[in-house]
């Protein structure tokens, strides 16, 4: 889901970059309004559409050749953030840092809203472990390979901010083609918005490029666990690309970035990717520390739920007046506590030797990682949860009455097949 969502609202992006390259403001100029249907899904979008059919037919032709692609774009896409940051620190100043209202106008609590909502920025790093079967040493190679991305991409993302708000104090930002109006406006370079505006069509269509990819290696080994239909799995025999689930995401982003905004897509995105970050450090947690048969993971499990639980009643805190203060620092210090006895009790050798590469520090990188999520999740606004929940409630029912018969029947026929055969090598 976060795929195909982040996916369509980078799409719709890039209709605003490109429209600004040619000097045109007007968010929807290059949009059709259409007054008949709903506020937020009546602004079709035709050149995010045409864009992600030309990429999914790009990854349905060869994956050598897309890669190529991608990093000739990756590279005009670096000198495009050099120009950026380059002439936006020059042509910024200071003072727009605290410009009008201070340095953090809407306090902590904006801080920590916009951090749930940019949360979309981190989706995709993950999609290097679909390249796993292709890397020499993948045990190494991935994990210094996302943490050093991630690292990286970071820090551009900070320099980016700092350029943007250095340019522009906060409220004249454009909230469409943010950095081609600031060049435009502010510094009155117009060839530099121009340039900024295709630099940044370039960057969408190099991510999009790669993210569409891993989504499409994603659903293949969804389709071969039987959990979605096995068509979805099958590689073309000539291109060797996953063919079938490339065009059925392809159709799917496609049909979101024609209809939802993107404040729509954002709100959907983050309640998705931080319950997922949240979900993964639990199963960090209880894979470091419990093994089948070994021992018990009811206390694993009880530190879990005590964690998730002080968490969330640190989050509740601060949204009650007269007892915020209090109530953040009871719950905070019950979260530490709960994770402190945790790490002096409990054993990891009991799991077995960790891996080449593992998470150091155990449990307080996971630990951390549940509170801020849960803290993040709350943030967000009631809609994000009605329409997370509806589509929660559509996939359960999906897995429910198709998922779990099918991947049971293809599991009995791999325990037939494999019977079949060892009967075969005994008669032979």
């Amino acid at each position: 889901m976060e795929y195909v969502l982040s996916n369509a609202a980078v799409a719709r992006s890039f209709t605003d970059y490109l429209a600004s390259t040619f000097g045109v403001t007007e968010p929807n100029a290059w949009r059709i309004v259409v007054d008949g249907l709903a506020e937020g899904y009546n602004a079709l979008d035709v050149p995010a559409v045409a864009l992600i059919l030309i990429i999914t037919i790009c990854l349905c032709y060869s994956t050598k050749e897309s890669s190529m692609l991608n990093m000739v774009l990756t590279v005009f896409h670096l000198l495009f953030f050099a120009f950026i940051i380059v002439a936006g620190l020059w042509n910024g100043s200071a003072g727009n840092l605290v410009r009008p209202h201070g340095l953090a106008p809407y306090g902590v609590r904006g801080v920590l809203d916009g951090a749930a909502i940019v949360y979309f920025s981190y989706i995709g790093y993950d999609s290097a472990s679909t390249m796993a079967e292709e890397i020499r040493d993948p045990a190494r190679a991935l994990p210094v390979g996302i943490a050093g991305s991630v690292l990286v991409v970071s820090a551009l993302y900070c320099l980016m901010s700092l350029t943007l708000c250095a340019m522009l104090p906060y409220n004249e930002i454009s909230e469409t083609a943010p950095f081609s109006s600031a060049f435009r406006e502010k510094v009155g370079w117009r060839w530099a918005s121009s340039v900024v505006g295709a630099g940044a069509s370039l960057g969408i269509v190099a991510s999009l490029l790669v993210a569409m990819l891993g989504q499409a290696r994603y659903l293949c080994v969804i389709a071969r666990a039987r959990l979605v239909p096995s068509w979805l799995a099958k590689v073309h025999p000539s291109t060797g690309t996953p063919m079938n689930a490339t065009i059925f995401l392809g159709f799917c982003t496609a049909s979101l970035a024609l209809f939802t905004e993107l404040q729509t897509v954002f709100e959907m995105i983050s309640i998705g990717t931080l319950l997922v970050f949240y979900l993964v450090a639990n199963a960090l947690i209880y894979h470091r520390y419990v093994k089948v048969g070994v021992n018990r993971p009811l206390h694993v499990l009880l530190f879990m739920l005590l964690l998730t639980l002080s968490s969330l009643g640190f989050s509740i805190s601060r949204k009650i007046d007269g007892w915020c203060r209090w109530g953040m620092t009871l719950f905070g210090a019950i979260s530490i506590a709960i994770t402190t006895i945790f790490h002096c009790t409990a054993r990891q050798d009991v799991a077995g030797p960790p891996s080449e590469w593992s998470v150091p520090l155990m449990p307080w990188p996971a630990a951390a990682s549940v509170f801020l999520n849960v803290f993040l999740i709350t943030t967000l606004k009631m809609r994000s949860y009605q329409r997370f929940g509806i589509w929660s409630l559509v996939i359960i029912v999906f897995y429910v009455c198709y998922g779990v018969h099918s991947t049971y029947s293809a599991e009995e026929n791999e325990v037939v097949n494999a019977m079949i055969h060892h009967s075969n090598l005994d008669i032979s």
